[in-house]
C-alpha cells in the first residue's frame, strides 16, 4: 500500500471532550481491508457510509448502516463495548471517525476516505442537529461516566449568533473546524487515503460512487447498479433514515427523519451579511492555505 519511503500520519495527542474519546483508536486492531470513513461532523458522513455499505453489500435493502458502521470516537458506548462489537464484525469492516489525523492510530493498510464540504454549509447542518437534540442527547453526553471539559449546553435559536460562535471560537460548541481539515487535507497524496467532497457527490453521484468503489477495489456488478443508485439518494435515505441514523434518530426531535433534514447547500446565502462571509472566507484562506480553501468550498483541486 506504501513504499518504505512514505512517511505515515503520527498519533500525538488525544481528543477528549463532551463527545470524544480518541483514546479507543489505541486498543483498536486493525484489518488489512478495514475502510475509515472520516470527516469534521455535518458533512455527508451518514451519505458516505450508505454509499460504502452499498458497495460492500451489492445494493441490498434494510441493512442496519449505523449498527454496522459506529462512531469509533464517540465516548458513549465505552469504548470497550463498541471495540468488542467492531471485533466480532465479520463483513468488511467500515467505521466512521471524526478525528484529526493526527489525534488518529493510522494504518498503513486500512482505506481511509475523508469527506469535506464547505463550513458554511456544516453549520446550518449543525444548528438543525443541535436544536433539535432531546434529553437523551444530552443525557448520553453530558452526564453518562467519563466526560472530559465542559458539558455540551442547548444552542442560540439565532443561526447567525451559533454560525459566530463556531467561527469566532473554531467549532465551538463541538470541537475544532479547521485541522480537522487541514490534516486530512495533508496526507490527501497517500495511496490509501481518498477526499471526497458533499457538493462533488451532489453534481455527479453516480461518478462519484464508481471512484469510490475503484479506490476501494470493489467491482460493481451491473445487475446491481441501479439498486445501489437508489439506495444511495437523499430521497431513499430520508425514507429509511431510521436504518441511517444512530440509534434510529432517537436523540432527536421527530426522530431520524431530523437527522437526515434537507442535504442543502447554499442556505447561508440568504442569511450571512457580505461582511460575514467575507470573514469566513480570509478564516478559510489563512487556516488552510488557498489551494485546500479553494477544494473545500467547490470540491475543485487540482
Amino acid at each position: 500500500m506504501t513504499s518504505p519511503a512514505t512517511i505515515l500520519p503520527q498519533k500525538n495527542r488525544e481528543l477528549h471532550n463532551h463527545h470524544f474519546d480518541s483514546t479507543i483508536w489505541n486498543d483498536f486492531k486493525f484489518r488489512d481491508d478495514d475502510i475509515v470513513i472520516a470527516t469534521y461532523a455535518k458533512s455527508g458522513t451518514t451519505w458516505l457510509q450508505q454509499i460504502v455499505s452499498q458497495l460492500i453489500f451489492n445494493g441490498r435493502e434494510g441493512l442496519p448502516v449505523a449498527e454496522m458502521s459506529p462512531w469509533m470516537d464517540l465516548r458513549v458506548p465505552p469504548k470497550e463495548i463498541k471495540l468488542g462489537e467492531v471485533e466480532q464484525q465479520t463483513h468488511r469492516r467500515f467505521l466512521k471517525t471524526h478525528l484529526p489525523v493526527d489525534a488518529l492510530v493510522f494504518s498503513p493498510k486500512a482505506k481511509y476516505i475523508y469527506i469535506g464540504r464547505d463550513g458554511r454549509d456544516v453549520v446550518w447542518s449543525l444548528h438543525n442537529h443541535h436544536a433539535n437534540a432531546n434529553d437523551l442527547w444530552y443525557e448520553a453526553l453530558n452526564e453518562t461516566p467519563g466526560r472530559v471539559g465542559p458539558p455540551i449546553a442547548p444552542p442560540p435559536d439565532s443561526i447567525e449568533q451559533y454560525f459566530d460562535d463556531w467561527l469566532g471560537r473554531d467549532g465551538h460548541p463541538l470541537w475544532p473546524f479547521w485541522d480537522n481539515v487541514r490534516t486530512w487535507w495533508e496526507i490527501r497524496d497517500l495511496p490509501n487515503v481518498l477526499p471526497v467532497h458533499f457538493a462533488k457527490l451532489k453534481e455527479d453521484m453516480p461518478g462519484e460512487i464508481r471512484r469510490i468503489a475503484a479506490f476501494l477495489d470493489i467491482r460493481i456488478e451491473q445487475a446491481d447498479w441501479d439498486a445501489i443508485v437508489e439506495h444511495c439518494g437523499f430521497d431513499y435515505m430520508k425514507t429509511t433514515a431510521a436504518s441511517c441514523v444512530p440509534l434510529g434518530g432517537a436523540f432527536w426531535e421527530g426522530g431520524a427523519g431530523t437527522f437526515m433534514h434537507k442535504g442543502m447547500n447554499g442556505r447561508w446565502r440568504d442569511t450571512l451579511s457580505a461582511e460575514k462571509i467575507a470573514a469566513y472566507e480570509q478564516k478559510a484562506l489563512t487556516e488552510l492555505g488557498p489551494e485546500c480553501a479553494a477544494w473545500l468550498a467547490t470540491g475543485e483541486w487540482s
